[in-house]
């Protein structure tokens, strides 16, 4: 589909060359009757010449005498027929050949001749020569079209004929200068057109880019708003109200979460020493000391949640505090190795780690740990025994990019982004714990504030999943200049 920007320009170009077209062919056909109006008043001349050379005792010629007084006269431009009242010729120029002027018309369109007597009422106004009692065109055998003035000289009548070729050439010249125009106008008003686009798609632009901006992160940006009083400001203020809805919405749901967490960790942790109370007094069934054990990893789970759900509001309200400092994570990486190794011996899962150059990254260890074990948890959890899971950290020029790849079942590429978000599990067969939903979210919030980003993808060889971790790469500090000797 295309852009509104590419609509409106090129329905500009295509009203801008119907306009030329419709003034072009308005103008043609005024043209045309302005030259045929120039051929009528040197007709109507024409006929004034011969009435002087035939003399006021015109009525008592023979046929013989008319061509005695005509014929050295004779005009190469105009042809001229006389009639006498019988309708038998009486005198017939020679640069009309043997062909004899029609006296009928050619056919012409109903629109043409409306126009043309609409032409000649106006014309008929101004100052101008009689013209004939009748004029018409018609095909004059070789001679081609002719335009021809009819008029009563007595009892004879007089037609005279003068070619439209200078109206041919003229009209043609008109045209071949249209088409230049034509293909001038396509360019000019597609480029105006297109500048037109820009310019009044320019706030909507804005809109959009301000709209796309803004998220659960930024919710109190608002779109700019023109001082125009118009529908594209009307539409920024409706969009920064729904805006201001969501923020408000966004604000309660945290603050409930927040609150909720919050007073929920008391109760648990009661009920927790209770529980393990009752466990060390003795006197319980082996029945009853196993649903106890059961409700203290049940407590322990909704502990577990709890906190990652605080994470979670206080790094969107970004109230986490990191303390990030240059280093070079080889040795971070050496001692998450160790643990990692211990964790995977726990699930029976072999581990393979990789490390390959080196460079400085601002990062804080404390909560980088926290993603790796979040990572490597997901991954042994998804990974059968016996099966490896893959580490892998390399250097490209402007990053520091950590891999953590399992043997599981993978993820379905519609949903690879999906399990970055809250509270999304993926049940897979002999999956080891179900989780809470929010350690990928916790993950993708720690490394968004390193300033990185976390993706997901297939493993290598189209097995299991590659979950990939990025961090940016900074300078290495100066070193301080030498003092001079002495």
């Amino acid at each position: 589909m295309k852009s509104v920007g590419f609509r409106i320009a090129f329905w500009y170009a295509l009203a801008s060359l119907l306009t030329l077209g419709c003034f072009f062919s308005i103008g043609r056909y005024l043209v045309e009757q302005h030259i045929v109006h120039s051929l009528d008043v040197g007709i109507a001349a024409e006929h004034e010449q011969v009435r002087r050379r035939l003399g006021s005792d015109f009525e008592s010629l023979t046929p013989a005498q008319v061509r005695e007084r005509l014929q050295p006269f004779a005009s190469v431009r105009f042809g001229i027929e006389l009639y006498d009242a019988q309708g038998r010729a009486v005198y017939h120029s020679r640069n009309l050949g043997n062909v004899p002027i029609p006296g009928v018309p050619m056919e012409g369109s109903l629109v043409s001749s409306w126009l043309n007597r609409v032409f000649r009422s106006v014309r008929a106004g101004q100052d101008s020569p009689a013209l004939a009692d009748r004029s018409y065109n018609a095909l004059v055998g070789d001679l081609g079209e002719m335009r021809i003035g009819e008029f009563a000289v007595g009892s004879l009548t007089l037609r005279v004929a003068v070619g439209k070729e200078q109206v041919r050439g003229l009209i043609n010249a008109y045209q071949e200068v249209f088409y230049i125009l034509l293909a001038l106008m396509v360019v000019v008003s597609s480029a105006i057109g297109y500048i037109l686009s820009r310019i009044l798609l320019r706030p909507l632009r804005l809109i959009q880019a301000t709209a796309t901006h803004i998220g659960s992160d930024n919710l109190s940006e608002r779109i700019p708003v023109s001082s125009v009083d118009d529908e594209l400001s009307n539409l920024a203020r409706l969009l920064n109200q729904m805006f201001e809805r969501l923020e408000s919405s966004f604000k309660q749901v945290h603050r409930f979460a927040a609150e909720a967490s919050h007073e929920l960790k008391t109760p648990l942790s009661l009920m927790r020493l209770q529980t393990e109370k009752m466990l060390l007094e003795g006197g319980l069934s082996p029945a009853q000391e196993d649903s106890l054990q059961v409700v203290i990893e049940e407590i322990n789970r909704l502990n577990r949640f709890i906190e990652e759900l605080l994470f979670l509001c206080r790094a969107e309200a970004d109230a986490v505090t990191l303390e990030r400092r240059p280093q070079n994570p080889r040795a971070f990486l050496d001692g998450f190795f160790l643990d990692a190794h211990v964790l995977a011996d726990s699930r029976n899962v072999r581990l393979a780690s990789e490390c390959q150059g080196g460079g400085l990254v601002a990062f804080d260890p404390r909560w980088l740990r926290q993603v790796l074990l979040n990572l490597l948890s997901n991954a042994l959890n998804y990974t059968p025994a016996g099966k490896c899971v893959t580490i892998t950290s390399a250097f490209t020029p402007d990053a520091w990019r950590v891999a953590v790849q399992d043997e599981g079942p993978g993820v379905p590429a519609a949903q690879r982004e999906r399990i970055f978000d809250r509270f999304v599990r993926l049940e897979h067969e002999g999956q080891h714990d179900k989780g809470t939903g929010l350690g990928l979210a916790i993950c993708r919030s720690i490394v968004t504030l390193h300033h990185g980003r976390i993706w997901a993808e297939e493993g290598a060889g189209g097995r299991g999943l590659r979950v990939v971790m990025e961090l940016p790469r900074v300078a290495a500090p100066a070193e301080p200049a030498a003092a001079p000797a002495g």
